[in-house]
């Protein structure tokens, strides 16, 4: 089976509400779609989102990119799968998101041929998963509505992004922890803090008997000495995210013993096959993953809940809630996405079957 061309789509799609972090705000997805068409009729399908402060990557410079790739691809036998995930890896250095999307094509495209969902030939089993909620970054009162809104839809776990100053990100934590003593909450401060000032934080929080399930990257991504230091002087689990774009970052910040728990996202490591690898490598460690997403679409999300399945002994959080915070869903087929509720179905690759 040839590949026959490679086209890229814009979807664009509303949020219910703006998305709201230290590092951005944003109102609207608005992804590249990256299809390979195969010469039997097969079409393959990958997302990437559009996420400049954190992979480096815009709309324009993803277009760039694949124009630089397809001559390398076209014309090549999918079933020279490992050799074609080279290619991608070897065509450019960064660009992570791009390369993603392309991966995630070829895998949905080798799947469909051997008419298999995507997970199951990535070796899962487990088809229903639950995924925490973002809460954004505003002010206390905000917060506290969005928190009770997330769990009248049925979300048990929430997401609290802070990252505005120590004082105020300490009483939004307390605040929201005190409103709902039955919810598990996740503080991610996206590199906003400095070592001494999460350790200050945190440890007040954990003196007072006010407890999270992680915080996830506290200081700037290549801080690995910030995140060591953190780690040895507080109890709360420590989630890395910006900080792991490779397998080897992850390898580098877990000989240091300097996190607790590894956050993988396929837009920063470069696809399904690098997403694997760091996996695996954080079991060697007995450490742990949670995969999260950009602010994504159905595709990519979809695709990175069928790696949790290639890997739910080790993955064992899910942050990938893009889907549910969309107005509008811009894509038809997939996996079902219900608010917390995450289900993969049985049809074949990705189980795309339109983009509107």
């Amino acid at each position: 089976m040839k590949i026959k061309k490679i086209e890229t789509q814009i979807v664009k799609a509303p949020l219910k509400t703006p998305f709201k972090t230290a590092l951005r705000t944003v109102t609207h997805l608005e992804d590249l779609v990256v299809t390979i068409h195969a010469d039997k009729g097969l079409i393959g399908y990958g997302e990437g989102a559009s996420t400049a402060v954190i992979t480096g990557e815009t709309l324009k410079s993803m277009r760039g990119a694949i124009e630089h790739i397809k001559p390398m691809l076209i014309g090549r036998e999918v079933e020279d799968f490992n050799a074609l995930l080279r290619t991608i890896e070897h065509s450019m250095i960064h660009n992570t998101t791009i390369k993603s999307a392309l991966e995630m094509a070829l895998y949905d495209l080798l799947a469909q041929s051997l008419k298999l969902p995507l997970y199951r030939l990535l070796g899962g089993s487990q088809t229903k998963f639950e995924t925490d909620i973002t809460i954004s970054l505003n002010d206390i009162d905000t917060m506290i509505e969005d928190c009770q809104n997330a769990i009248e839809l049925g979300y048990g776990i929430l997401k609290i992004k802070v990252g505005e100053s120590i004082a105020k990100d300490y009483d939004r934590i307390r605040t929201i922890a005190e409103s709902f003593p039955d919810t598990t909450l996740r503080i991610d401060a996206n590199q906003a803090w400095s070592p001494k000032e999460s350790v200050r934080l945190l440890q007040k929080l954990e003196n007072q008997g006010i407890v999270t399930e992680l915080i996830e990257q506290p200081v700037k991504a290549n801080d690995f000495r910030g995140m060591k230091y953190i780690k040895e002087r507080t109890i709360t689990p420590l989630l890395a995210d910006e900080s792991v774009f490779s397998a080897k970052q992850a390898i580098e910040l877990l000989e240091m013993d300097a996190c607790d728990l590894i956050n993988i996202k396929l837009a920063k490591c470069g696809g399904i096959s690098h997403a694997l690898k760091i996996a695996d490598i954080a079991e060697l460690y007995d450490v742990k993953c949670m995969i999260g997403c950009m602010l994504e679409g159905p595709i990519s999300v979809g695709g990175a809940v069928h790696v949790a399945s290639a890997r739910s002994n080790i993955i064992t959080m899910l942050d990938l809630d893009g889907a549910s915070l969309l107005a509008t869903n811009p894509v038809e087929g997939g996996v079902l996405f219900n608010e917390s509720e995450i289900v993969i179905t049985e049809s074949y690759g990705l189980g795309i079957r339109k983009i509107y």
